[in-house]
């Protein structure tokens, strides 16, 4: 008896489904500078750098991590594309860079064009505020990789910056000013350890409400991940930012440090930071210290930068009326540690 492709677990039909599906999706995202269309073998971005003098590009790839198995158990997968584009935009920013397109890849053991559509219209919502093009991507069926229901989600952007602006925390000085703003929550980090702590320590379902959450469990630990670009890139327009720190993995303790210069401390009041509920309640399930919460999530401040002590009220200003909410977290002093976290 013959055998083809489909009977091996790929079907074809199904991928020139999807890309049927998402050619309206994506095309929401691509500005002017697009020259591909949707389905051909790579993406074209006109490389316009008319108001730039020493145009330098800035990549950065990232993925979800184990997030993803929360978007499978509840059977939501529209905002985890969000979480996907945050990732990579948020960190080429730190280095003063403005996102111009994003490609996304897409894993899964069996390909469904519904809920490959969905995806994909987060990582188009996630584009759409971060001012990216998706300008392409892949979505590859790997049976005996993953299981039918499993996906894996990954993504690529690429930004300019011109050289002479390149943010990257050398003229950070002593009494230079620390500011954090507001995530949304838990983001895209730290998942492992959440999920040990409210399926394997708790037995929590999703479904769960707690007097402390404006919603069920599930719904907040799927809350998608803040994308700063917007905010940041108009501040920059403004003031002199001298670094920026993406706070991902390894919280507070290893994100800050990589843009202090050596032989200076970031020395930081957490106590000034509005901690967002779901970390409270992780805290007591696991009964876990302060600095274990420090050094895995974001504890409410997605993203953080340096400014001199002269620019301080602009950046209150500028903030004043934002969805965003600003800390005034610390101060650079001199030091050796890199980081002094006071709770």
């Amino acid at each position: 008896m013959a055998i083809n492709y489909k009977d091996a677990g790929v079907d074809v039909d199904a991928g020139q489904k999807e890309v049927e599906l998402i050619k309206s999706i994506v095309s929401r995202t691509q500005s002017k500078d697009v020259l591909s269309s949707l389905g051909g073998f790579s993406g074209l971005f006109n490389l316009d750098l008319s108001e730039i003098d020493n145009p330098v590009l800035v990549s950065g790839t990232d993925g979800v991590g184990t997030k993803v198995i929360l978007a499978h158990k509840l059977d939501k997968h529209d905002t985890i594309g969000i979480d996907c584009v945050a990732m990579c935009v948020n960190d080429i920013l730190c280095q003063g860079a403005r996102p111009l397109f994003f490609l996304d890849y897409i894993a899964t053991g069996k390909l469904v064009p519904e809920k490959m559509e969905e995806i994909v219209k987060g990582v188009a919502e996630g584009c759409i505020e971060s001012s990216a093009s998706l300008i392409g991507g892949e979505t590859a069926e790997m049976p005996g990789v993953y299981q039918e229901e499993q996906y894996d989600l990954a993504g690529f952007c690429v930004g300019v910056v011109d050289r002479d602006k390149i943010i990257d925390g050398s003229s950070i000085n002593e009494g230079d000013i620390i500011f954090g703003l507001s995530s949304n929550g838990i983001h895209s980090n730290g998942y492992s350890l959440v999920r040990k702590i409210v399926f394997d320590h708790c037995d929590f379902q999703l479904s769960e409400k707690f007097d402390e959450l404006d919603c069920t469990l599930g719904e907040e630990l799927l809350k998608p991940t803040k994308i700063y670009v917007k905010e940041i890139i108009e501040l920059l327009k403004k003031i002199d930012i001298k670094g920026m720190s993406h706070i991902t993995g390894g919280g507070f303790y290893e994100n800050i440090p990589r843009m202090i210069p050596d032989g200076l401390c970031a020395k930081i009041d957490a106590s000034v930071i509005e901690t967002p509920e779901i970390f409270k309640l992780l805290k007591k399930w696991a009964d876990l210290k302060d600095e274990d919460m420090y050094s895995t999530f974001n504890m409410g401040v997605g993203f953080t930068f340096v400014v001199s002590e002269k620019d301080k009220e602009k950046v209150h200003d500028f903030f004043e009326n934002s969805d965003v909410k600003l800390y005034e977290i610390g101060k650079v002093v001199s030091g050796e540690d890199k980081i002094e976290l006071n709770f």
